[in-house]
């Protein structure tokens, strides 16, 4: 018995009814564009100078390549570096409107204002062993923690805990609304006392 033939499909005009959809499609698509906001830039404005740091109110921190600690450009000991960074905030060495009547310092002219003025440079390698690097950053926010504490102390003998014990207080999400209320506005007083003013420079390039 012959077998039979499949019937072929005639795929001759298949082309051009593929064109024709792309035609059609083309012509009837709608492509949404975004349109832009009115925006009028405000106008220019006279820039303000930055404020003039005194060179004595800035206390200067660098950890080199060698993880060695240089404060004021000498070689220091880490053990030492609070005590520094204490006597240089605490200093209150201005007069008139800069002076600081809760300052317990030396009140060295050539040293910090006061506590407002006070700012401590911090600089390291990019070399610097991150433990070396951690270990600085913790003196220095330890010597601010020293002096608010003695603060929050001196102005709340009541309480009968430290700035640091009543900020772990105030952050403890068991603590009630009322109490941290209450916490927020004295731990605020000590801030301004002895604001955190620690800036970071950019880690030195190695050669």
């Amino acid at each position: 018995m012959a077998k039979r033939k499949a019937p072929e499909v005639n795929a001759g005009s298949m082309a051009d009814i593929a064109f024709l959809l792309l035609i059609f499609f083309l012509v009837t698509t709608t492509i949404e564009t975004d349109s832009g906001i009115n925006r009028k830039l405000p106008p220019m404005e006279d820039q303000i100078d930055p404020p003039i740091i005194r060179e004595k109110n800035i206390f200067t921190v660098v950890v080199n390549k060698n993880n060695q600690l240089l404060v004021e450009e000498s070689l220091t000991d880490i053990k030492d570096l609070r005590g520094l960074a204490v006597d240089f905030l605490d200093n209150g060495g201005g007069s008139g409107e800069e002076a600081c009547d809760y300052c317990q310092g030396k009140r060295d002219p050539r040293s910090s204002d006061n506590p407002d003025k006070a700012i401590i440079s911090l600089k390291n390698d990019r070399e610097t062993e991150y433990k070396i690097y951690i270990a600085v950053q913790n003196e220095l926010v330890a010597a601010y923690n020293e002096l608010r504490n003695r603060e929050f102390s001196r102005l709340n003998p009541n309480l009968g805990i430290s700035y640091v014990e009543a900020d772990l207080i105030y952050s403890d999400p068991r603590t009630s609304a009322d109490d941290k209320a209450s916490l927020k506005d004295k731990l605020d007083v000590v801030k301004q006392l002895y604001p955190q003013k620690l800036s970071e420079a950019e880690p030195s390039k190695v050669n």
